[in-house]
């Protein structure tokens, strides 16, 4: 295995597959914690991901993701996300992340007798796709895309 003293080698995947795999300057993450960022040569770490925005750092190009839970480690300048579910800014259907988020808030008004576990759930797919949405809207912001 190849250190590399300036950069971290950067790899999120999900059930799915391999969201990103490539040498980044830096990374932000949302952890249980509140957010983080790894530079090259922090020290070693292993965090819980929550539902947030993960900001890559790389030539001067920031690279936006959306992710939806999970695991880091970061060891060596090597950091690896075991994420739930992640995508790419670029990726995300806006308008589809809009009604994911509108069924999810009409299954949480609908269901007034949830248990503790369903209303986790339902709340955690809204969470997701609020996310989705900030992300993809920042996103197309930077871009120059307008909306309506």
């Amino acid at each position: 295995m190849t250190i590399i003293m300036n950069k971290i080698k950067f790899k999120i995947v999900t059930p799915e597959r391999t969201v990103f795999d490539d040498v980044v300057d830096q990374a932000t993450l949302p952890v249980a914690d509140g957010e983080v960022t790894i530079l090259p040569n922090h020290r070693s770490y292993i965090a819980s991901l929550k539902a947030g925005e993960i900001m890559l750092k790389k030539d001067g190009q920031e690279i936006e993701m959306a992710v939806s839970g999970g695991f880091i480690e970061f060891d060596k300048n090597n950091l690896v996300v075991l994420a739930d579910t992640a995508e790419r800014a670029e990726e995300i259907d806006l308008a589809r992340a809009e009604e994911g988020r509108k069924r999810a808030e009409a299954l949480k008004k609908e269901k007034i007798t949830m248990d503790d576990s369903e209303f986790a759930r339902v709340a955690a797919a809204v969470e997701k796709e609020m996310v989705r949405i900030k992300v993809a809207k920042k996103h197309r912001t930077k871009k120059g895309i307008t909306f309506n």
